[in-house]
Formats: C-alpha cells, structure tokens, sequence
C-alpha cells in the first residue's frame, strides 16, 4: 500500500497496518525514512505558526525557520530514537517480546499517521492563533498520537493477543 493509503488504513485499525509494516521485514532503511517523513512533516506544520510569529513580532522568517529546521531534521530524530529505546525497555519490563525494531517502527509510524492532525494544528496556529481552536486540535493530535503509538507498541511488543 502507498503511504497515504496506510496513513488513512491507521486511523481504522493501527493494529493491522502495524503488523503489515512489522511484516515487511526487519530494515533499517525503511524505518529511518518512516522518521524523517514524519520530522519533515513536523516540520512544514510549524511553517504558518512561525510566518504568524514573524509578522506580528517585526522578526525575519528565516532564523525561525532555520531553528525549527535544525529541531526537527537533526534533534528531534535522535530524541525519538531515544524515547524508542526506552519505551521498548519498559515494555520489555512489563512483559514484551517484542524487538527494539517493532518500538522504532510503533514510535515512528505514529508520528507519521498522526501527521494529518498535526499539519491542522499548524494551520489553526497560523491562521487563527492561540484560543479553543488550536488547543482542541492539539488535544486531538495528541491523543491520536498517543493511540497510534500505544497500539502500534502493543503490536509490536505482544503481537495479537
């Protein structure tokens, strides 16, 4: 399935596009490149935030964006790889089986279905700015973020159970 297809299929079972992915087979690559589309993504959602933050400040653009670049191409990745590790170590502790692979794959691709949401929340940023929009689109985010994680992991770590 096409990425797209796989970003919707999540929200309707993220159990099974998990298991589809975990399926493909144990590859770095893939994972790596599942991570940066979802920090570039991140990334492109700050865009309308950071134009609003620029015009209603006096402050150029560019540095605004060359930090949130910098945040998303090359901090944020190995926070996550990070925050991979230690979820799998915890899960481990409660009992899974799973591999350090299927805890990147869940973290990542959660970051990646989720990415629609995030990409709404950017625009509300941008266009609307800080009120009862944007948090709820923000709580929305998180909580499909959080989902799509947690079953991924389940997934991953248990499989079906």
């Amino acid at each position: 399935m096409s990425v797209t297809r796989d970003i919707a299929a999540t929200y309707r079972g993220p159990g099974t596009v998990m298991r589809r992915l975990l399926a493909m087979g144990q590859r770095e690559d893939r994972a790596l490149v599942i991570l940066m589309a979802g920090c570039v993504v991140m990334f492109i959602a700050q865009w309308p935030r950071l134009a609003r933050e620029a015009y209603l400040t006096e402050q150029e653009l560019n540095p605004l964006l060359g930090g949130a670049l910098l945040a998303w191409a090359f901090i944020a990745p190995l926070i996550l790889y990070a925050i991979a590790l230690i979820s799998h170590w915890i899960v481990r502790i409660l009992g899974g089986h799973g591999t350090g692979f299927g805890a990147r794959m869940a973290l990542f691709w959660a970051l990646l279905a989720a990415s629609p949401l995030v990409l709404l929340h950017g625009l509300v940023a941008g266009f609307i700015g800080p009120g009862p929009g944007l948090t709820a689109v923000g709580v929305i985010w998180v909580v499909a973020f959080a989902a799509f994680w947690a079953l991924g992991l389940r997934e991953a770590e248990w499989g079906r159970l």
